[in-house]
């Protein structure tokens, strides 16, 4: 169920019929809703090494940091960047 989710925090950006097909690569003939490491990481790996998905397109990511900015500044600090990393 969180296959996006972990694809991408590792940098990729798929679609989600492109998710779909990861999908049917690492799961199980009988979907249980889990995936076994053991065929996750070959997968992914060569997923990575290929460059097979597009990385986050930069207007997606920039809106993101821009949502971090409470003060409109422009920029957020180190300090804020560590705590939305550990504690939000």
């Amino acid at each position: 169920r969180e296959i996006g989710s972990i694809v991408r925090s590792l940098g990729c950006f798929p679609t989600e019929a492109e998710l779909h097909e990861l999908l049917a690569k690492v799961e199980e003939e009988e979907p249980t809703g889990y995936i076994h490491l053991e065929k996750f990481l070959p997968v992914m790996t060569k997923v990575l090494l290929d460059r097979s998905y597009r990385p986050i397109p930069e207007d997606v990511l920039l809106h993101a940091f821009e949502a971090l900015d409470e003060k409109k500044c422009g920029y957020i600090t180190k300090e804020e960047l560590v705590k939305y990393l550990t504690e939000e």
